[in-house]
């Protein structure tokens, strides 16, 4: 397996979808790492050479943020948004969605498992 940015890339995937395995680093991303690194893209991480995966280091770490820096400074902007209690801190604080979607129906991701509440009693006479 390779270890690049801390983690371990599967051996059997092509270079392309193994560096998706690292967080901050897509699809189009992994293309454009591989193509500055001169590496095909649909070699196999299992066939690439020290020199190959010293290059990918390289073309990451100069010019990505990824993993644990990249997580912190995501934590570190929500906290801010919390801080100066503006909308979206708000939504974050509730644990409801941010970005204009109905939360009437939907949004069960972010809110969680139903909490049914029991229906009105009617009353006898």
């Amino acid at each position: 397996m390779a270890r690049i940015a801390g983690i371990e890339i599967p051996k059997n995937k092509r270079g392309e979808v193994g560096l998706t395995y690292i967080y901050g680093i897509g699809r189009s991303t992994a293309q454009y790492i591989l193509t500055k690194a001169g590496i095909d893209h649909n070699k196999k991480v299992i066939d690439w050479n020290d020199d190959e995966q010293t290059a990918i280091r390289n073309v990451i770490n100069n010019e990505f943020k990824t993993e644990g820096a990249l997580r912190s400074e995501t934590q570190v902007n929500i906290k801010r948004l919390l801080d100066i209690a503006c909308y979206r801190g708000l939504r974050h604080r509730k644990g409801l969605p941010l970005r204009g979607q109905r939360t009437r129906t939907n949004s069960r991701t972010k809110k969680g498992k139903r909490k049914t509440v029991a229906g009105k009693k009617k009353v006898t006479k």
